[in-house]
């Protein structure tokens, strides 16, 4: 932690080495929100939480600032927990390590935090630094956005006290975002019917692995590999060739992460065997050539398995690989409105198979609730060819744009004057809390900043230093430059 501390801004990087040191994946967020709470009231601070345990703290305006609108700057407490599969770290118990690689700061074999930690760091930071000036000001650590954005649905009105919001959730420095994608998590279910494994079959473990993951909204258009579908592919062509009866299909632990490895145990002919491997090894060939461009370390590994489950009949086998590989993945409709920008797309992101079901996770996400609507469609049509069931869950809206959002014009005019270079304004495909905190404080100005963070959501996340000092610039300039209530 010591070389993190010596970065700067210092008190920003101090308690981000801190915040790295307590686990706080998503649903497991209660160590840090209490360390927060202790911190706050050590420094004098007003602090305290809500039904669904969001964290709010307060600090008064800086002298003579008294009369300047209140802001409420709003980062989420957990993170998505990803790691190398070569990587033992349990993330309810064990700290993330992080380290300075240049001119970024990674982590040792799992994702870094970065999304949303820098963030909270921030605003925490800025009630820490005394110097900083500033007009009233809040403090909102929500829970568990990473996996359903719970603590955003309960956020109740009349608890904040903010006319403006800064989310700090962006991960583009130079980027202000201004709008995002809804989303809708969707979940397939397939009954299974199974039978005996055929006397002379062997049994094998097909992976599919070395891709590189990565945000299922922000790098959605980037055409990753994602592992269950490349997996789907190759069975799809081949399973009826070589007699091939699948026992086991697993891949993807979130559904918001592009799934970076797949798993199959399958059962076919000893004579068969070296055909699988052969048959593999041109499939990755196909897919390296394809992917070039975007990945470059794609594996396929094939090894012994010892099992006694039981293997999918051929029929099911047959169904559920259908299945799989007609599901639709990545970007589905670019946006018309905002030029450069996904407007629908959706992310196949955790296969999983019991017993008696399988099960396919995916996240859509849109910005427009027709586009949501239509691939829910697509999905449940799907679902019925396949004789499966089909659910869809936890539906939340995108945060329409405002090209005329006071908050925004002056955080292009303040990063203009210190930067002498006009930032980009965005909406990003990406899903944000704006929409659903519109709902209780729909009259809030809200606007999103953030450092540059690459490969969020899988072990390659990175945060680039420079950036998050120039992050830390706007932000505090920001703060300053706040105007009086009308």
């Amino acid at each position: 932690m010591s070389e993190l501390t010596q970065l700067s801004p210092q008190p920003l990087w101090q308690i981000f080495a801190k915040i790295c040191s307590i686990p706080h994946p998503s649903y497991h967020e209660e160590a840090l929100a209490t360390h927060i709470l202790r911190w706050a009231q050590e420094k004098g601070l007003h602090g305290e939480r809500d039904a669904v345990g969001n964290v709010l703290l307060r600090k008064p305006a800086t002298p003579g600032y008294e009369k300047r609108q209140p802001v409420v700057l709003q980062a989420h407490l957990d993170m998505v927990p990803q790691k190398n599969s070569d990587t033992i770290h349990d993330f309810a118990t064990d700290p993330i390590q992080p380290y300075v690689d240049g001119d970024w700061v990674k982590a040792r074999g799992t994702t870094l935090g970065a999304d949303n930690g820098i963030g909270m760091a921030s605003a925490l930071a800025v009630l820490a630094d005394d110097s900083v000036q500033h007009g009233p000001l809040e403090v909102l650590l929500t829970m568990t956005e990473e996996t359903g954005m719970a603590g955003a649905f309960g956020l109740q009105p009349g608890w904040l006290q903010a006319d403006i919001l800064i989310n700090t959730d962006s991960e583009e420095e130079g980027e202000i975002y201004m709008g995002c994608a809804g989303g809708v998590d969707f979940k397939t279910v397939l009954p299974l019917e199974r039978e005996a494994v055929p006397a002379g079959y062997q049994t094998l473990k097909l992976t599919v692995k070395g891709l590189k993951g990565g945000h299922s909204g922000g790098d959605i258009h980037l055409g990753l590999g994602n592992a269950n579908k490349l997996l789907a592919r190759f069975l799809s062509r081949h399973a009826h060739q070589l007699d091939i009866r699948l026992l086991d299909l697993n891949g993807g632990t979130l559904r918001n992460a592009i799934p970076r490895e797949a798993f199959a145990t399958l059962a076919l002919p000893q004579e068969n065997a070296e055909s699988l491997n052969a048959l593999a090894q041109e499939y990755l060939a196909v897919i390296k050539a394809e992917l070039a461009a975007v990945e470059k370390k794609p594996a396929i590994q094939i090894e012994p398995a010892a099992t006694d489950a039981q293997a999918l009949t051929k029929a099911c086998g047959d169904r559920f690989i259908a299945l799989l590989n007609a599901t639709p993945n990545g970007v589905i409709r670019m946006s018309d409105d905002v030029k450069g920008v996904v407007e629908t797309s959706l992310n196949v992101g955790v296969v999983s198979m019991e017993t008696d079901k399988a099960m396919i996770r995916c996240l859509i996400r849109s910005l427009i609730d027709s586009g949501k609507d239509d691939v829910v469609g697509t999905l449940t049509a799907l679902g019925r060819l396949a004789g499966a069931e089909t659910a869809a869950k936890g539906s939340y809206p995108g945060w329409k744009p405002d090209a005329n959002s006071p908050v925004m014009h002056l955080v292009r005019e303040t990063y203009q004057k210190l930067f002498n270079k006009t930032p980009n304004i965005q909406v990003i495909h990406a899903g944000l809390e704006c929409g659903l905190f519109k709902k209780p404080y729909p009259r809030m100005d809200m606007v999103s900043i953030g450092p540059t963070i690459t490969g969020p959501h899988s072990p390659d996340e990175q945060v680039h230093i420079k950036s998050v000092g120039q992050y830390w610039i706007l932000l505090t300039a920001l703060l300053k430059a706040i105007p009086e209530k009308n």
